[in-house]
């Protein structure tokens, strides 16, 4: 579409028009789709990766790029929602799960991978005095519920309108998830203190826990002020509540986690993503006095069990992760890069006065086309669907593989150069299609 059409087309027409585009461009793609609609639902077993008129099927990965079953070819900016930090063939990881490997797998006893592992995480969160692991974030998230409710003796748990902690304690959209375990939920508004700040007292006989994303991952890379977190620290210790960070995500963000960067030392952390070196991982950890209540020498001890909690392939992944590729300094640079090229990209769409808003933390990053600024999830439903499907597909057709929402991840593999052809590709959408999606 030229600058001249775009100029004639409503938001409807532009968005009709890359479609048809991103169909022609699948043919492969679309009849995997069709025939894995017959023996899955909506032809996938994870829903985050659906999206109209069908996902593309990918088929390999090195370094930051990848490939589908077209023969198309990407610069992978989604980063597999945080948890493909190091790319999709990082060679020091690759080796690690190689040799663990070798030595056989599914071993059923604890093995030396683990407590190696809990010692560079201990080492590394300041919050972290004791550690274990699971499978998932979502399975840490539920671990730390639990412990909390199991300690306190308090039914209820706090959490925030527009949060995800995981696909059993969900908030999108402005209200609880009929998939969300039966735990009574008290809701919060994101980044309103003196509200949340009055729902906590009014309800502090019964949480036992108040959850919190340091950064809302899923409704659009929404930072917390630090005066909020700061509020929930002080609340939560002021009433005996159970402060859980939920660092799925933004574990990344510095060396010690997003809680180091802020100053905050909350009682328990949910960890996951990148940390199993892009292995299925999970891990919960905090304050020795509650994670003790998980010790099986104590006689009342509670219950945390998980055939594949400890699995040598993921073990030997984190460790090297952790240990050779992720280190301090590199965890600092990534994150400047990420805050650098947030800024610039928000620097291109205003110079074109174009509604587009750039939120985000360090490398994590959301593309929300819409002119009204953010600081909750609320404010977010400017971007009409339509808006984002335009820019997603846009970008997708130009070689940019990011989330249909709009969320990005760096990973470390990404170049200077694939950063610059990124912003290029962006701004000719913005010159493209801005008169449009300011129309709408």
């Amino acid at each position: 579409m030229n600058d001249t059409t775009a100029r004639n087309f409503t938001l409807d027409d532009a968005v009709n028009d890359i479609e048809k585009r991103y169909v022609r461009a699948n043919p492969k793609s679309e009849a995997h789709y069709q025939a894995a609609t017959r023996t899955m639902p909506g032809a996938n077993t994870r829903s985050t990766l659906h999206h109209d008129p069908f996902p593309v099927v990918l088929v390999k990965g090195e370094d930051a790029r990848i490939s589908d079953l077209d023969g198309n070819s990407y610069v992978d900016f989604l980063g597999e929602y945080t948890a493909g930090l190091y790319g999709h063939s990082e060679p020091t990881i690759k080796q690690a799960i190689m040799d663990a490997l070798s030595g056989g797998f599914v071993l059923g006893g604890p093995n030396p991978y683990e407590a190696r592992l809990a010692e560079l995480m201990v080492e590394r969160f300041p919050a972290v005095e004791l550690i274990r692991f699971c499978n998932s974030g979502t399975e840490a998230n539920m671990m730390n519920i639990s412990l909390a409710r199991a300690v306190t003796g308090r039914p209820a748990v706090m959490a925030l309108n527009g949060s995800y902690h995981g696909g059993l304690f969900s908030f999108a959209g402005g209200s609880p998830s009929p998939m969300n375990a039966p735990i009574e939920a008290v809701i919060g508004e994101f980044n309103e203190l003196d509200r949340c700040r009055d729902l906590i007292r009014r309800h502090a006989d019964r949480l036992a826990a108040l959850i919190v994303e340091p950064v809302m991952g899923g409704a659009g890379c929404i930072p917390a002020e630090d005066d909020f977190l700061h509020m929930l620290r002080h609340e939560t210790e002021q009433h005996g509540i159970v402060l859980i960070f939920d660092e799925v995500m933004t574990s990344r963000l510095s060396p010690g986690g997003l809680h180091q960067l802020v100053g905050i030392t909350p009682d328990l952390i949910s960890f996951g993503k990148y940390l199993g070196g892009g292995v299925t991982f999970g891990a919960f950890g905090g304050r020795t006095d509650l994670m003790a209540r998980l010790d099986p020498r104590q006689p009342d001890a509670l219950v945390h069990s998980g055939t594949y909690n400890n699995n040598v392939l993921t073990m030997a992944a984190g460790i090297a992760g952790l240990s050779k590729v992720f280190t301090p300094d590199t965890t600092e640079r990534l994150n400047r890069t990420g805050d650098d090229f947030r800024q610039h990209l928000q620097s291109v769409a205003d110079q074109h006065d174009a509604p587009f808003q750039i939120m985000g933390r360090g490398s994590m990053i959301c593309i929300h086309p819409q002119r009204e600024p953010i600081r909750n999830p609320a404010d977010t439903a400017a971007s009409s669907a339509a808006a984002r499907k335009l820019v997603h597909l846009e970008m997708h057709l130009r070689g940019f593989y990011l989330a249909r929402r709009g969320f990005m991840s760096l990973s470390l593999p990404l170049t200077e150069s694939d950063l610059n052809s990124f912003a290029e590709a962006f701004e000719a959408v913005v010159i493209e299609y801005g008169q449009v999606l300011a129309a709408h």
